[in-house]
């Protein structure tokens, strides 16, 4: 069911393949969205900064500047570090994707991909995004804070800037202290769907939490690797 025009996200596209953003344009106004397009890196950052929509979908191989770099602006701009980033690439090797996903991208596909792929994911990065507003809360751990309401996650009062998906995660985790899970589990329950090398995705998405919540991974506070199954978050400090 389309969204109506009020409640209609305002979607980005950045491609420099006209046709890939003709076609991925008409499937997500079929959905509900509005969509704007960009066909270099710098229309693509003047769009953003000066219209914030709600989603970006980025290609990676860009003239002027490429999505890395765009990526890495976004996230160090306090305004726009919550933007949620859906990559889209031609590089299909894992290290090109753990580095989009490490430099705080939500989420990534690979050409050529299914238009209705890309809808599924941009509805599920801004579920995320937005959270659930019919049942607000705090998941209070240790020192680890997070308001399920006002999408906001400090360490002992001191507010950590996280993207949709990190908070996606750390509040799975939340929810369920000590439980151990596995990377196929949390795939699943703090993300909705499940596809092939998304395994290596929470692991940079973990990897990046770690990193804003000061957790050494060697002596994690709060974060741990279960070695051989998967993560889970330690009510109380690992000795």
């Amino acid at each position: 069911m389309s969204e109506t025009p009020s409640m209609a996200y305002r979607i980005l596209v950045v491609d420099d393949d006209h046709q890939i953003v003709r076609v991925v344009r008409s499937y997500l106004e079929e959905a509900g969205m509005r969509v704007f397009a960009a066909y270099n890196g710098d229309e693509a950052m003047r769009f953003i900064r000066h219209e914030r929509p709600d989603l970006v979908i980025l290609d990676l191989m860009l003239p002027e500047r490429d999505g890395w770099e765009i990526t890495r602006q976004m996230r160090a701009d306090g305004s726009l570090a919550l933007t949620p980033v859906l990559m889209l690439t031609a590089r299909v090797e894992d290290t090109d994707k753990i580095r989009g996903l490490e430099l705080g991208a939500d989420d990534y596909l690979t050409k050529p991909f299914n238009p209705l792929e890309v809808v599924a994911r941009v509805r599920a990065i801004l579920r995320r995004a937005t959270g659930d507003l019919a049942a607000p809360r705090v998941l209070e751990v240790g020192a680890l804070r997070l308001d399920v309401d006002r999408h906001q996650v400090s360490v002992a009062g001191c507010k950590v800037d996280v993207t949709g998906a990190e908070f996606s995660l750390l509040k799975m985790l939340m929810e369920n202290p000590n439980r151990v899970f596995t990377r196929s589990e949390l795939i699943v329950q703090a993300f909705g769907y499940a596809y092939e090398g998304m395994e290596r995705t929470i692991d940079a998405h973990v990897k990046n939490l770690r990193k804003k919540l000061g957790d050494d991974p060697a002596r994690p506070h709060f974060i741990e690797t279960v070695y051989g199954v998967g993560y889970c978050l330690r009510e109380e400090p690992s000795r």
